[in-house]
C-alpha cells in the first residue's frame, strides 16, 4: 500500500487532531478530484507497518485520531493499521469515495466519510452534498459538524 503524503489535519474529523495518510490507488477518479495524484497506485512511497508505527508514536501526545483518505482497496492492510491505531488509542476514520465498504473494515472505524465527490453538491460542508459522514457506533450522520452557521 502507498501513501502519497501524512499531514496533521485539524478539520476533517470535528474535534479531533487526526494524522491523515493519503493512500494510492483510487479507482473512482471522481470528476473535479483535487487529489488526482493519488489514482496511480504507483505514486509516493510504501507505507510500511514500521513506518506507520513510528509515525504514531511520535505524535502519540499529539493527536487523537488516525484518517485514511482511500486504502479500503487494501483491506488486510487497512484493518491491520486501524487495529494499531486502536490499540495505541487512537480514534480511526476513513474517507471513501464508496457509498459502503465491507463490515471487518467498518469494525475498526470510529467514523466513515462516504460518497463521491460530486462537484454539483459539494462536499461536507454543503447541505446538499451526497457525502455522508457517519459515526459508527451510533450510526448517526454527523453532516452538521461541517455545516457553519
Amino acid at each position: 500500500m502507498n501513501f502519497y503524503d501524512f499531514q496533521v489535519v485539524f478539520q476533517e474529523v470535528p474535534g479531533e487532531i487526526s494524522l491523515c495518510f493519503y493512500i494510492c490507488g483510487c479507482s473512482i477518479k471522481c470528476e473535479g478530484c483535487h487529489s488526482p495524484f493519488l489514482w496511480k497506485e504507483e505514486n509516493g512511497e510504501p507505507l510500511t507497518y514500521k513506518k506507520f508505527k513510528l509515525l504514531l508514536e511520535k505524535y502519540e501526545d499529539l493527536a487523537t485520531c488516525v484518517l485514511f483518505m482511500g486504502g479500503e482497496w487494501h483491506e488486510e492492510t487497512l484493518i491491520k493499521m486501524l487495529q494499531t491505531a486502536k490499540v495505541m488509542g487512537y480514534k480511526t476514520c476513513l474517507y471513501t469515495g464508496l457509498d459502503t465498504v465491507s463490515k471487518s473494515i467498518l469494525k475498526e472505524l470510529d467514523w466513515i466519510k462516504t460518497g463521491k465527490w460530486n462537484s454539483k453538491l459539494g462536499g461536507l460542508s454543503s447541505e446538499i452534498t451526497n457525502q455522508k459522514f457517519i459515526e459508527i457506533k451510533s450510526n448517526t450522520l454527523k453532516n452538521n459538524l461541517f455545516i457553519k452557521n
